[in-house]
């Protein structure tokens, strides 16, 4: 499997899924099941938008994530 990982290809995905949960609607429902589904979209965007700025590489089978949490200077 290590030798057909595009490790590009897989950062642009959770790219593209980020974008996704920005522009996903969210169903007519109110109250707390509202709410967990807002909290739920801000976790996931996170997540996904996290891996999306990472820098990928795939040495030896190690897939190694590299993604820098510090504040913009």
């Amino acid at each position: 499997m290590s030798d057909q990982l595009d490790v590009d290809a897989m950062v642009a995905r959770f790219r593209e899924r980020a974008e996704a949960v920005k522009k996903r609607n969210l169903p007519p429902v109110a109250g707390p099941e509202r709410t967990r589904l807002v909290q739920q979209a801000q976790t996931d965007y996170q997540d996904f938008a996290i891996i999306g700025d990472a820098e990928a590489s795939l040495d030896d089978g190690v897939l190694t994530l590299r993604i820098d949490l510090r504040p913009p200077s």
